[in-house]
């Protein structure tokens, strides 16, 4: 693998995240509203050596709450262990930031993302039914406590 490092979302990585979308998901966010999170949250991208963009996590934050919204890896870049480096380096982050939770919702049929969550800590505390389109499915929710509720 090359070597991968983790940065902060920035002005410069919004074509290549908005192309990422595009090739990941159903309903892909466009540039414009990766743009908008600029600045908030911790939305964190992976880069290689070249500053190639290989993917990136994004998570909003709500006081002390994390919300992950999206977790995409390029298909040229995937199995080379990005997207536990994007969670690990995200569970870090929301640490730091003494976030409480960081949540998310995941396709019932994602088996390698279920599997990347449960390894990083999270665990399915609930289910949303038909949340997905294009094919309906329900989303499995899942938690990863930081703390103690109080």
């Amino acid at each position: 693998m090359s070597q991968i490092q983790i940065v902060p979302m920035d002005e410069r990585h919004l074509p290549a995240l908005a192309e990422i979308e595009r090739a990941c998901f159903h309903a892909p966010w466009s540039e414009n509203a990766l743009r908008e999170e600029l600045g908030k949250g911790l939305f964190l991208v992976a880069e290689d050596e070249n500053q190639t963009v290989c993917g990136y996590v994004g998570c909003q934050t709500v006081l002390d709450e994390g919300y992950i919204t999206n977790v995409a890896v390029s298909h040229d870049f995937r199995r080379q262990g990005i997207g536990r480096l994007l969670i690990q380096t995200l569970t870090e982050r929301a640490q730091q930031a003494q976030l409480a939770f960081v949540t998310l919702e995941v396709r019932a049929s994602n088996d390698p993302a279920i599997a990347l969550y449960t390894a990083a800590g999270y665990e399915p505390v609930g289910r949303r039914k038909n949340f997905y389109r294009a094919p309906t499915e329900d989303a499995i929710l899942m938690t990863l406590q930081l703390r103690d509720a109080t």
